[in-house]
């Protein structure tokens, strides 16, 4: 069985393909990336699709925002594509995005072959109401769909999964992952279910990122309305893609290209993404009451050893120690990062999100 996986985001997708019946594990057989704005989707999965020694049996498409309905996957039926279609009201830099590959897909594809959907929120959607809920009367929380989502499950599912198959412990223990890329958010897993995570009702809250502001009062974006004659929505959309490290160093938000520039807010911006991180891993560390591992992914995770030593600095006293030179040498592979004496092991994992995107066609499929 072929299984295809249309891997999309707001600003880039990619696209693989695996041999995944009868083998131990998913091998891949083809792939490719988009950066930007791609000219024609349906031409990009038609070139894409005739590279392939046939059509796929299953099509896994990765789709940001599953609301409370979609726990798990799904298959891509009428109803399914009406509920994404709503939803991208949650996730308009996204799920419009998906739509147009799983669209595309379907058109060329044609009704034989399975087309399904994994959300980024499912992963989440059993943590603890504590940390689900917003503190606000139910009549205009819940009742109207603001609650604490999550996003980046699957990523942030695929490095419990990769940390549960290396670690010793049955059922993978404490653990805190942060992604750290483009976007960012951390969270925290106990037995390989998330209790906690820093994205919420939109993949806004939580760290400092590339463009986006992290946490912020909510205050602020009436007071920025008035003050710049601007709408609510022109502000939340200077705060997802004119804040960050890009905002604060007035910069493209490039973290490479900031810790190589010598001038004093790129330093600065550099200090409060690295600051925030260490925050909410004190605080994950307090849910969790200490914890086994802390795993990094993402491309600023896997790649830039001084983030993470900046991110763990002074962390000693909750048996948190790098291992320097492991972790200089650690970019872009799977490695212990932890020094010997270190209570908590530290690793980084690269991210594997198109293997749970399989795992789901898998259940589908199995469930037929």
């Amino acid at each position: 069985m072929i299984v295809m996986t249309v891997n999309s985001g707001s600003t880039s997708v990619k696209l693989a393909a695996y041999e995944a019946l009868g083998v131990s594990r998913p091998i891949r057989i083809a792939h490719g990336q988009f950066a930007g704005v791609v000219p024609s989707v349906h031409d990009a999965l038609k070139a894409f699709l005739k590279s392939l020694p046939r059509k796929p049996e299953v099509v896994a498409h990765r789709v940001v925002h599953g609301g409370t309905r979609f726990t798990g996957p799904a298959r891509l039926e009428a109803s399914v594509l009406a509920e994404i279609r709503k939803l991208s009201e949650l996730a308009p830099l996204h799920n419009p995005k998906a739509l147009q590959w799983i669209e595309a897909s379907q058109a060329l594809c044609g009704p034989d072959v399975t087309q399904l959907a994994a959300f980024d929120t499912a992963f989440f959607a059993a943590m603890p109401r504590v940390a689900g809920e917003y503190a606000l009367a139910a009549r205009f929380g819940v009742a109207e769909g603001v609650r604490r989502y999550g996003f980046h499950g699957l990523a942030h599912e695929a490095m419990s999964r990769s940390w549960q198959e290396s670690s010793q412990l049955p059922d993978g223990g404490r653990l805190i992952t942060l992604q750290l890329g483009g976007g960012c958010s951390i969270a925290a897993i106990a037995a390989g279910r998330p209790l906690d995570t820093s994205m919420g009702f939109s993949p806004l809250e939580g760290l400092v990122m590339e463009t986006r502001s992290g946490d912020i009062d909510a205050a602020i974006v009436p007071y920025l309305q008035r003050r710049l004659a601007k709408s609510s929505e022109e502000i939340v959309e200077l705060l997802n893609t004119e804040a960050g490290l890009a905002g604060l160093s007035g910069t493209d938000g490039d973290i490479n290209a900031l810790l190589l520039d010598g001038a004093k807010q790129s330093r600065f911006a550099v200090d409060l993404y690295c600051y925030r991180a260490r925050k909410y891993l004190g605080a994950y560390l307090a849910i969790l009451g200490g914890c086994d591992g802390i795993v990094f992914g993402g491309g600023v995770g896997e790649h830039i050893p001084d983030v993470r030593a900046q991110i763990l600095s002074g962390m000693q006293w909750a048996g948190i120690e790098l291992d320097p030179r492991a972790n200089e040498a650690a970019r872009g592979v799977a490695a212990r990062i932890s020094a010997p004496a270190s209570r908590i092991a530290i690793h980084v994992i690269p991210v594997d999100e198109e293997q749970i995107l399989i795992s789901a066609a898998q259940a589908i499929i199995s469930a037929e």
